[in-house]
């Protein structure tokens, strides 16, 4: 794939770029490694000032950024500027909290009396040099969830991001460049995915965390495995989105919508199987179809616009794909189903969907759905729910709506996801530690257990 940006809404190329040579690649493998070195050896204080610079100087960027990853991937600009201010409130989180996620931690002199230590600490220490590997979906977000916490805890980082989003990568390294992090603290990669595997092997490099595919997820992996790095990996959802008759039917369905199409459907935490019981089916499914029937489908950068171009042509044949092969089983459209007409012959846009009638030989029923589909089951009971909530080989997060505690208690044993939402729809926050089970990936992002991922959790065992 060329590292390009073309504009999902047109499928103009506006620009492109020319993959570091080899000596590109070494100079700033050796500049991270250099860096890391000295800025090992910082303050909290100090790092805590540098990325306060740089939640400022997002949040003046803002508007500018915003616009160039509408144009770069096609999410709708206000919600691009969302990110933006998402970002920056990330960053001041991550600079008020790491001393205190980071601080040694002292067991009870009880507890370790029969070591021979007058004293004990566990101290987290940064690995070095960690490779992000990114996806274009949320061009900001996903590449700030990562450094906030890597650079507060010490490490520097490598970013190898998506190739239709150079313009935002080379933005994030000239962010905390900006910010006054020293030279190599954050380094972007324009490199294709042929070259990770050089960069992942090279011995300066600690770790790897991974945004994307399962595929790549698989292969990052692998070679990690190999040599024995450390990785995080957040990959694909299907997440089910349940409704019980005790909950608040017209708000379900009002959240579902938004749940669904929110970053033009091309989100792993979005709602994609809408798993109903039978008793409020009807009513829920007429209005989450009048919803998604009065979205707005046009150019991303219109204020008004809810739900732009999917992000590539390959992006949404892949799309149609899944659609065509459940309608082709036997699958109902109940809205949507097929390019809109008023795009037939530009961009890449695709309606909102409702499918129902799913059955589990279709694709649809396993596969995970990248853009504005959903898919609707009705069920008898918890179950039931749990069964077809279960049935899929991700286990990212999921939602239920209900006003029963019992149900709510039940449903968080027994879902197989990373996590569980009740009565709102799944949202990342800093506070919050983030990520799957299954072939959703493992580790955690966010929160403490977030920072932690990439420290040495050193035992500091002293004598009496």
């Amino acid at each position: 794939m060329p590292i390009a940006t073309v504009n999902p809404a047109n499928g103009e190329t506006l620009k492109t770029y020319d993959a570091l040579s080899p000596e590109d690649i070494e100079r700033k493998l050796a500049l991270a490694a250099a860096t890391f070195d000295t800025y090992r050896t910082t303050t909290f204080f100090e790092r805590a000032r540098l990325l306060q610079q740089a939640a400022d100087l997002l949040e003046a960027d803002a508007p500018d950024i915003a616009r160039v990853m509408t144009t770069e991937m096609g999410k709708p600009v206000a919600a691009a500027r969302a990110e933006a201010q998402k970002c920056a409130k990330t960053m001041r989180w991550y600079a008020q909290n790491a001393p205190q996620l980071l601080a040694d931690e002292r067991p009870a002199a009880a507890d370790v009396q029969d070591s021979g230590a007058a004293r004990a600490y566990v101290r987290y220490r940064p690995l070095g040099v960690v490779l992000a590997v990114m996806p274009w979906n949320f061009p900001l977000w996903q590449v700030v969830r990562f450094a906030a916490p890597a650079l507060m805890a010490g490490n520097v980082g490598l970013l190898k991001h998506a190739s239709n989003v150079p313009q935002t990568a080379l933005y994030l390294e000239d962010l905390f460049r900006r910010a006054g992090f020293p030279e190599g603290c954050f380094q972007t990669l324009l490199v294709g995915s042929g070259a990770i595997e050089g960069i992942l092997r090279d011995e300066r490099v600690a770790a790897a965390t991974l945004t994307g595919s399962e595929p790549a997820g698989r292969s990052v992996a692998s070679i990690a495995g190999d040599e024995v790095k450390k990785t995080v990996l957040e990959l694909g959802g299907s997440d089910p989105y349940v409704v019980m008759p005790s909950a608040d039917v017209a708000k379900a369905a009002k959240t579902a919508v938004t749940a669904r199409v929110q970053n033009n459907g091309q989100s792993c935490i979005a709602a994609k199987r809408f798993i109903v019981h039978e008793d409020v089916f009807d009513r829920f499914r007429d209005a989450f179809v009048e919803g998604m029937r009065e979205l707005r489908v046009g150019d991303p950068l219109e204020e008004t616009t809810d739900v732009g171009p999917l992000s590539s042509e390959q992006g949404r044949a892949d799309l149609e794909e899944l659609v065509d092969d459940a309608v082709e089983s036997g699958a109902s459209v109940l809205c949507g189903g097929q390019r809109p007409k008023d795009f037939a012959d530009r961009g890449f846009f695709y309606e909102p969907t409702v499918l129902t009638d799913i059955t589990p030989e279709m694709r649809i029923h396993r596969e995970e759905t990248f853009g504005p589909v959903a898919t609707l089951y009705r069920v008898a009971d918890l179950d039931e729910a749990l069964s077809v909530a279960n049935d899929t080989p991700f286990g990212l997060s999921s939602n239920l709506w209900t006003g029963d505690e019992d149900e709510i208690e039940r449903f968080a044993r027994d879902s197989g996801a990373g996590g569980v939402f009740v009565n709102g729809m799944t949202a990342s926050h800093p506070a919050l530690p983030f990520g799957g089970a299954k072939r959703s990936g493992y580790g955690r992002e966010l929160a403490g257990h977030g920072i932690k991922e990439f420290c040495n959790i050193t035992t500091l065992w002293i004598a009496g």
